[in-house]
């Protein structure tokens, strides 16, 4: 099922766009990134699909409108910074937030385990961390079980152990069947915890669809020895090599992500050939972001 269907969204704020024209289909089950740079659209995309905002032109829709305007009870969301009431504890801002749901099932209990906050419930708001607060935050989206959980910046500002912490919420969420949508900029985490992902630049997607595909998961290796004809009659002769290029003294050839890329030494050294040159790299999004980024300058 697709949860969430964009179509031709422009949000403008007086003569800056903030959005053009934007598609986005995103379907059920999947851990979905809105990866960008800082002002890209990210945040203004996650207010309109929410109701907070207005676009200028375009449409939207959730869940195939199956649930007509009830679609928001099925939404569990996090927009910017986390508040809550900071003379309350855990389980009175979860009270609260349970009573503006109407929900009356959801395991406190259960959801402060999850978010490794269950020894702290009992604990005032205003004694928490950030990555406490935040953590807080993702536990109060979940109340009501939701089907959609939507996160922007979920990890920003937080230390190296806040954001190993929220990065494995997340992923015990997606292994529940839930639906992420989360909105980065950090290259890092999206490639980390989601299965798709979307790439904003100004406003305008510029590529979508599995990670894996927006990746290229293939390896790179770099090769070079003293005798390059041989070596390069040898890498011809190998049957897992995609592609192979030449550039100067060396050769680099493609092989798939599965593959043992260490035994490429090994039987060159058996056809008398040594290797003085060996690099193996894994592409990562980065470099697929900036390369499709600087497409679009």
């Amino acid at each position: 099922m697709t949860v969430l269907r964009i179509k031709g969204l422009t949000k403008m704020y007086g003569r800056i766009t903030a959005l053009k024209d934007l598609n986005l289909n995103i379907e059920a089950g999947n851990v979905y990134g809105l990866l960008g740079p800082n002002g890209s659209g990210k945040t203004t995309t996650l207010g309109i699909v929410l109701g907070i905002l207005q676009q200028d032109e375009g449409s939207f829709e959730w869940f195939d409108g199956q649930y007509g305007e009830k679609h928001r009870m099925k939404i569990g969301s996090i927009l910017e910074t986390p508040n809550f009431y900071p003379y309350l504890n855990a389980d009175e801002n979860l009270e609260i937030v349970r009573l503006i749901k109407k929900d009356k099932n959801s395991d406190f209990s259960e959801l402060l385990d999850l978010v490794n906050l269950k020894e702290r419930r009992k604990s005032k708001f205003s004694t928490y961390s950030l990555g406490m607060k935040q953590r807080l935050a993702i536990a109060a989206t979940l109340i009501g079980d939701p089907e959609v959980l939507i996160f922007d910046e979920p990890t920003n500002g937080l230390d190296p152990q806040g954001i190993a912490e929220v990065r494995e919420i997340l992923k015990k969420i997606a292994d529940r069947g839930k639906t992420v949508i989360m909105a980065s900029h950090i290259l890092d985490e999206v490639e980390k915890i989601c299965s798709h992902v979307a790439i904003i630049k100004k406003g305008q997607l510029l590529a979508t669809g599995p990670v894996g595909s927006i990746i290229n998961n293939d390896i790179t290796v770099e090769l070079s020895a003293n005798d390059m004809d041989a070596l390069k009659a040898f890498v011809g002769s190998l049957p897992f090599v995609k592609r192979m290029t030449i550039n100067g003294r060396i050769i680099e050839i493609g092989i798939d992500q599965h593959a043992d890329h260490s035994i490429i030494n090994q039987l060159a050294f058996e056809q008398g050939i040594l290797l003085t040159h060996f690099v193996a790299r894994k592409k990562k999004l980065e470099t697929e972001f900036l390369e499709i980024t600087s497409r679009a300058q």
